[in-house]
């Protein structure tokens, strides 16, 4: 009797489960994404407020190699040994 008691209650908790995640999780799911989309669009859509005097920069120039650090060329002539 309590094996068959056992088998049942794992029988329920299985549908269960099973309902809850066709039915109630892609509700639970639309719910956050749309929470998470209007958070989203509230925060880029609404322009920066600034205090008066506060600086903001966008634009960050690259940095370019600067040519002249690299050292100066010196011409590579071979000497030989004479003490042969």
């Amino acid at each position: 009797m309590q094996l068959l008691r056992t088998i049942l209650i794992i029988l329920i908790v299985y549908y269960l489960f099973k309902l809850i995640a066709r039915y109630v999780m892609p509700w639970i799911a639309k719910y956050f994404i749309n929470k998470a989309a209007k958070n989203f669009q509230d925060r880029y859509n609404e322009p920066a407020q600034k205090k008066e005097g506060e600086v903001s920069i966008d634009y960050k120039p690259e940095k370019k190699a600067k040519l002249d650090d690299i050292g100066e060329y010196v011409d590579y002539k071979e000497v030989k040994d004479e003490s042969d």
